[in-house]
């Protein structure tokens, strides 16, 4: 029935659809959905979360933050978002990862979206600049960097690229991507007021 729902809004409200596959959505939002498979052919799909420790040839070695190792296989039709949909090529060592895919045999996931360095935090704003915004996240200092893309939402309002209603002190919602270089966060989305 939830398929169904969501197909006739699409049809019918000119919906755009960011993109989805047999397991669900494609889009950055989609990394932190509970939602079930759109498809009910499809038994489950597997998660794999963690820090890429060494890539061979289409196959991410993968350290779970809670002591596992997962190898994830990227395929032709693999979804790859960074910052913003791109290509597996920009996958490196190091860079964490959520991975969604179907479970093979041999244990390897076989990746139908991957979302590299992905965060998805609750922070405090606490400073704000020009090209950047300064957060805390807990007892952790963030820097989030803001890019020509970023865009915010106000009070659960559509996105705008007007980011001047943001004030010191306001708790946000903040989806983007980790930079383990240097630890900061490139700011996707920044939600106010939610």
């Amino acid at each position: 029935m939830r398929r169904r729902r969501f197909l006739t809004a699409a049809a019918l409200g000119g919906a755009t659809i960011v993109g989805a596959s047999a397991l669900g959505g494609l889009d950055a939002d989609a990394a932190f959905a509970a939602e079930p498979s759109l498809d009910p052919a499809i038994a489950r799909s597997s998660f794999v979360e963690g820090r890429i420790t060494g890539i061979t040839g289409s196959v991410l070695e993968v350290a779970g933050s809670s002591g596992g190792h997962a190898r994830v296989q990227m395929t032709n039709v693999t979804s790859v978002w960074k910052v913003r949909p791109t290509t597996a090529d920009v996958i490196e060592v190091g860079d964490g990862l959520y991975a969604r895919g179907v479970p093979m045999p041999d244990g390897t996931v076989a990746a139908d979206a991957v979302w590299v360095n992905i965060v998805n935090l609750d922070t405090t704003i606490r400073g704000i600049a020009k090209n950047r915004v300064h957060l805390a996240h807990g007892q952790h200092e963030v820097v989030g960097n803001i890019l020509a893309d970023t865009g915010a939402s106000y009070a659960g309002r559509g996105l705008t690229s007007d980011l001047s209603r943001l004030r010191i002190g306001q708790s946000a919602q903040v989806l983007g991507a980790w930079r383990p270089s240097d630890d900061s966060v490139d700011v996707v989305r920044i939600s106010v007021g939610h």
